[in-house]
C-alpha cells in the first residue's frame, strides 16, 4: 500500500482553470453540434437526401462538418429558430385564449352576452357593464 495519495493542493490552480476551460469547451461542442443536428432535421427546405448528407458529414468529420455548417447555413439556421419561436408563442397564445374564453370575434362575444340575458343569467345592469367592457376592448 505504498500508492501516492494526490492531494487537491498537489493540483495547482492553472491547472483547475485548464480542466475548467476544457471541461465547458466540450459541453458547449456538443450542445453546438446538437443544435445543429436539430436544425438540420426541423429544416423543411432540405431533401431527405440533404439531411442524410450533412449527417454524415457532421457525425464522421465533426469538427469540419460543424464549421462548414454555421457557415454555409448559420443565417438560415437563425431564422428557423425564429420562426420556430414563433409558431410556438402564437400556439400559446391562442390556446390561453381559448382557455380563458376570450376567443372569438366582438359580435360573437356580443351574442353569447345577449344570450346570457335573455336567458335570465345577468341582470340588465351586469349586460350593459359587460357590453362596455366588450366594445372598449
Amino acid at each position: 500500500m505504498n500508492a501516492a495519495v494526490t492531494l487537491a493542493a498537489d493540483y495547482p490552480l492553472l491547472d483547475v482553470f485548464w480542466t475548467t476551460l476544457w471541461i465547458f469547451l466540450w459541453i458547449l461542442w456538443f450542445m453546438l453540434l446538437f443544435r445543429i443536428i436539430t436544425d438540420v432535421f426541423r429544416d423543411d427546405d432540405l431533401s431527405g437526401w440533404a439531411k442524410a448528407g450533412w449527417m454524415i458529414f457532421v457525425v464522421f468529420l465533426p469538427f469540419l462538418g460543424v464549421f462548414v455548417y454555421l457557415i454555409a447555413r448559420g443565417k438560415g439556421m437563425g431564422n428557423r429558430e425564429l420562426s420556430a419561436a414563433r409558431q410556438s408563442e402564437q400556439a400559446f397564445r391562442s390556446y390561453v385564449q381559448e382557455a380563458a374564453g376570450g376567443g372569438g370575434s366582438t359580435v360573437d362575444q356580443l351574442a353569447r352576452l345577449g344570450e346570457l340575458k335573455t336567458s335570465g343569467q345577468i341582470t340588465e345592469e351586469e349586460f350593459q357593464a359587460a357590453k362596455a367592457k366588450i366594445l372598449a376592448s
